[in-house]
C-alpha cells in the first residue's frame, strides 16, 4: 500500500501580532510577483520606502484584536489537519504549510519525505483559483523541489468551489447563523483582485460569481437575494467590483437594512474576515443606517468541509 502525504496549505500568518513580525511577513508576501504584478524597479521603492515603514504597525494593531491564543488562521488550519487525519485511511500522513510565514512549505515537504511517503498531495485551501493564490503555491512548491536531490510523486489539487460538500458546508454555516432572523440580503464577500488580472485571463472572478449562484440554487433562494462584493482592496489600481466597503456604506439608503455577511472564498477565518468583515464593515453598515448585520463565520472545521477535503484527496 502506497504511503501518501498530504499538505494542507493556506495563505499565511505572521509569527506574532507585533510590528517586527508583521514586517517580516509583509515583506515575504508583498515581494511575491504573483501578488504584486509590477516590475521590481517600480514596486520595490514603494515597498521598502513606504509600505514596510508604515503598514506593519497598523497591521499589528489589527492582529492584536483577533489574536486569541495564537493566529486564528494557523489554529484553524491545524484543527482541520487533525480532523482530516482522522477521516483518511491509515496510509495517509497529513501536515500543514503556509505560503508566507510559518510553517513553511519546505518544512512540510521535508517532513513527509522523512516519513518516506510515496506521493505528496498539495491541497491549496482556496475554493476558487487565482494566480495570486493557487499558482503562487505551485511556485513555492517548485522552489522547494528544485533544491532537492530526490522527491516523491507530486499531485496538486485545484479549485473546489463546485464540490457539493463545499456548497453544503457553506449553506450549513449560513443557516446555523441566520435561523429565525430577518435577512434582506445575503452578502457574499470575496477577497479582491486587480481588474487587470481578470482581463489577462485569471478565472477567479467568474468562479466567485459561480460560487454565489451555486449556493443560492442549493438554498432554494433567488439569485437577487444575494450580493457578491469584493474586499481588501490594496493600492490605487481598479480592482474587482463592487467594492465591499462601498456596498455597506450605501445599502441602508437603498432599503437593505438587515444583512447576513459570509466569505465563501476563505476556507478559514483570518484577519480579513474577523477584523475587516466582522468588525470594520459592521460599523460602516450600522453607522450608515443598517438595522442588523449578521456575520457568518467561515466553514473552518465544519464536518462537511473536512469531508470535502477527504473527497478531493481520494478522488
Amino acid at each position: 500500500m502506497k504511503k501518501i502525504g498530504v499538505v494542507l496549505t493556506n495563505l499565511g500568518t505572521p509569527d506574532a501580532p507585533t510590528k517586527e513580525a508583521l514586517k517580516v511577513y509583509l515583506e515575504e508576501f508583498l515581494k511575491d510577483p504573483r501578488v504584486i504584478e509590477e516590475p521590481k524597479w517600480k514596486w520595490y521603492p514603494i515597498l521598502y520606502g513606504i509600505i514596510l515603514n508604515t503598514r506593519p504597525a497598523k497591521s499589528a494593531e489589527k492582529y492584536q484584536i483577533v489574536w486569541d491564543n495564537g493566529s486564528p488562521l494557523l489554529n484553524i488550519t491545524e484543527t482541520q489537519a487533525v480532523k482530516l487525519r482522522q477521516l483518511l485511511p491509515e496510509n495517509y500522513e497529513v501536515t500543514i504549510a503556509m505560503r508566507y510565514g510559518n510553517p513553511s512549505m519546505e518544512k512540510a515537504v521535508n517532513e513527509l519525505i522523512e516519513k518516506k511517503v510515496d506521493e505528496i498531495v498539495v491541497f491549496p485551501l482556496y475554493p476558487q483559483y487565482s494566480a495570486a493564490t493557487t499558482a503562487s503555491v505551485m511556485d513555492d512548491v517548485g522552489d522547494v523541489l528544485k533544491n532537492l536531490r530526490y522527491f516523491p510523486a507530486l499531485r496538486v489539487l485545484g479549485a473546489y468551489y463546485q464540490n457539493p460538500l463545499y456548497i453544503d458546508a457553506c449553506i450549513e454555516e449560513i443557516r446555523n447563523n441566520t435561523q429565525g432572523k430577518m435577512i434582506d440580503k445575503y452578502v457574499f464577500s470575496y477577497h479582491g483582485m486587480p481588474k487587470q488580472s481578470y482581463l489577462e485571463g485569471d478565472p477567479y472572478y467568474d468562479q466567485c460569481l459561480a460560487t454565489t449562484k451555486l449556493i443560492s440554487e442549493r438554498m432554494g433562494e433567488p439569485l437577487d437575494r444575494f450580493e457578491t462584493v469584493f474586499q481588501s482592496r490594496f493600492g490605487k489600481a481598479e480592482w474587482l467590483q463592487p467594492y465591499a466597503a462601498e456596498f455597506f456604506e450605501t445599502a441602508p439608503s437603498k432599503g437593505i437594512k438587515n444583512i447576513a455577511v459570509f466569505c465563501p472564498g476563505f476556507s478559514a477565518d483570518c484577519l480579513e474576515t474577523l477584523e475587516e468583515m466582522a468588525m470594520e464593515n459592521h460599523d460602516i453598515f450600522m453607522e450608515a443606517g443598517g438595522d442588523s448585520y449578521t456575520f457568518v463565520p467561515c466553514i473552518n472545521s465544519n464536518d462537511l468541509h473536512i469531508e470535502m477535503m477527504k473527497d478531493e484527496i481520494l478522488n
